[in-house]
C-alpha cells in the first residue's frame, strides 16, 4: 500500500490556524488534566504507604486500629513497654519508643485573619518527644532547634511551612547569632512568623525535612503541651522499632495485659490499610478528570468531523490519483495525531511547570505532587488516544462518500 507522505499531514493541520487551535487546546486540556489526575492519585497513594517505617509497630487503643486520632490510651503505657519488651531497638541505653499524640487542630499564621465560620484550616498536629526522631527515620530536623516543654514552640514540615509562607532565611537571624547567648534569647530574636495552634501562639523553632511522607505536612510540638492544650491524660499511640522482637510478641503482650486494652499493628500495614481507606477518594479524582477530558474530547471531535467533512473533494482527489481508501485513512489518522501532538507538548512543558513539587492538602496532611516518568507517559498516551479516536468517526464518514458525489461538492 502506497502511503501519503508524512510532511502531507504536517502541512495540512497549518491550513486553518482556528481548526488547529480548536484541536490542539482540546488536546492541551485533555493532557493536563490526566497528568494531574495521575499525580494527585500517585502523590497520595506514596505519601500515605511511604509514611510506614519496616520494622515499626504501633500500639494503639482496641478497637482503633483503623485510626490513630481516635485511639487512646494511657500515658504511662511507654513506659511499661520499654520495662516489658525485649528486643526493641536501643541507642546509647535508650529505646527506641515514641510516645504521640494525634489531633487534628486548627492552625494559621498569627498574623493572618481569623476565619469566618466553619472555615477553619486543619492540620495534624503531633505531640511527641525527642526520640519520635529515632522511631521515623523520614524525618529529619532540616533547620532550626528542637521545641523546648512549656515554651509553647513547635516544628513544622517543610510542605507546611511552604503554605505558612516560612522559609530557611527566616531562621538566619537564629542560626548567625553569637555561639554563647542562650536558646531563649535566640527563640526572641528570630525572624519566624509566629503561628496559632487552636487560636493557641505558638513560636516555630525548626524546619522539618521529611519528602514524600504525611509528616512533611504535619506540625510536631512536645507532647505535654499537647496534652495541656487538648486538656486530655490520655495518648495516641506508642510506636517501636524491633530489632530482635516481632509484631508477634507485641500481640502476645497485649493479650496478657488486658488491662491496658492495645492492639498491635505493623505500622507499613496500618497506612496500607489507610491507603486502602482513601481508593474511593483517588477513583473519584480520576473519574473527574476522565469526564472533563471527555468533554474536551467531544469538542476536539466536532471540530475534527467540521475539517474532514469540509475537504471531501480533497480526499476523493487523493483517491482518484490512486491512494487507497486505507492510505487516506492513515493520513487522516496522521494529521489528527499531530494537531494534537502540537498541544500535548506544550501541556505536559506547562503541567512540569506547575505541578512538580506543587503541596496538595489532604485530609490534614500536606503531599507533594511529582511529574514523574508515569505522569508523562499517562498524558502521552492520553494525547495519542485522543488523537487516534478522535480521527476515526469523521474519518470513516468522508471515506463512505461515493468519490462522484464528492467531487462534485465540498461539503456533504
Amino acid at each position: 500500500m502506497k502511503l501519503l507522505p508524512l510532511h502531507y499531514a504536517a502541512r495540512n493541520i497549518g491550513r486553518s490556524p482556528l481548526r488547529l487551535a480548536l484541536t490542539a487546546s482540546g488536546g492541551a486540556i485533555v493532557v493536563f488534566l490526566v497528568v494531574s489526575a495521575v499525580a494527585s492519585v500517585r502523590a497520595l497513594d506514596r505519601g500515605i504507604r511511604a509514611s510506614g517505617t519496616v520494622g515499626n509497630v504501633m500500639l494503639l487503643g482496641a478497637g482503633s486500629e483503623e485510626s490513630v486520632e481516635r485511639s487512646e490510651i494511657s500515658a504511662s503505657t511507654p513506659g511499661i513497654l520499654a520495662a516489658s519488651i525485649r528486643g526493641m531497638k536501643s541507642l546509647g541505653g535508650a529505646a527506641f519508643i515514641s510516645p504521640e499524640l494525634h489531633v487534628p487542630l486548627p492552625l494559621r499564621r498569627a498574623d493572618q485573619p481569623a476565619p469566618t465560620g466553619n472555615a477553619r484550616d486543619l492540620v495534624m498536629v503531633r505531640g511527641v518527644e525527642p526520640g519520635a526522631f529515632m522511631v521515623h527515620p523520614q524525618a529529619r530536623l532540616g533547620i532550626g532547634r528542637l521545641p523546648e516543654i512549656g515554651r509553647s514552640e513547635a516544628l513544622v514540615g517543610r510542605s507546611l511551612a511552604a503554605r505558612l509562607d516560612i522559609s530557611d532565611n527566616d531562621f538566619a537571624t537564629t542560626t548567625n547569632m553569637n555561639q554563647n547567648s542562650s536558646s531563649a534569647d535566640s527563640a526572641n530574636q528570630t525572624t519566624v512568623p509566629g503561628i496559632l495552634i487552636d487560636d493557641i501562639p505558638f513560636t516555630v523553632t525548626g524546619i522539618i525535612d521529611a519528602p514524600g511522607v504525611a509528616i512533611d505536612g504535619e506540625a510536631w510540638a512536645p507532647i505535654s503541651d499537647l496534652l495541656v492544650l487538648t486538656k486530655r491524660q490520655t495518648i495516641s499511640v506508642a510506636v517501636i522499632s524491633l530489632d530482635g522482637a516481632d509484631i508477634g510478641d507485641l500481640e502476645m503482650f497485649a493479650a496478657l495485659r488486658p488491662d491496658l486494652e492495645l492492639a498491635a499493628i505493623d505500622e507499613p500495614a496500618y497506612y496500607a490499610g489507610l491507603a486502602r481507606f482513601f481508593r474511593p477518594v483517588q477513583i473519584l479524582i480520576a473519574i473527574s478528570a476522565l469526564i472533563v477530558a471527555l468533554g474536551a474530547m467531544l469538542g476536539g471531535l466536532n471540530a475534527l468531523d467540521a475539517a474532514f467533512a469540509s475537504r471531501s473533494r480533497e480526499i476523493a482527489m487523493l483517491q482518484v490519483l490512486g491512494f487507497s481508501r486505507a492510505a487516506v485513512f492513515v493520513n487522516l489518522i496522521q494529521e489528527s495525531i499531530i494537531t494534537v501532538a502540537a498541544g500535548a507538548i506544550p501541556a505536559l512543558m506547562i503541567a512540569a511547570f506547575l505541578l512538580d513539587g506543587l503541596g496538595v492538602r489532604f485530609s490534614m496532611g500536606i503531599f507533594s505532587l511529582r511529574v514523574d516518568a508515569a505522569c508523562v507517559a499517562s498524558g502521552l498516551a492520553a494525547g495519542l488516544l485522543l488523537g487516534l479516536i478522535g480521527s476515526l468517526p469523521p474519518a470513516l464518514r468522508c471515506l463512505r462518500v461515493d468519490i462522484p458525489l464528492a467531487l462534485k461538492s465540498d461539503l456533504v
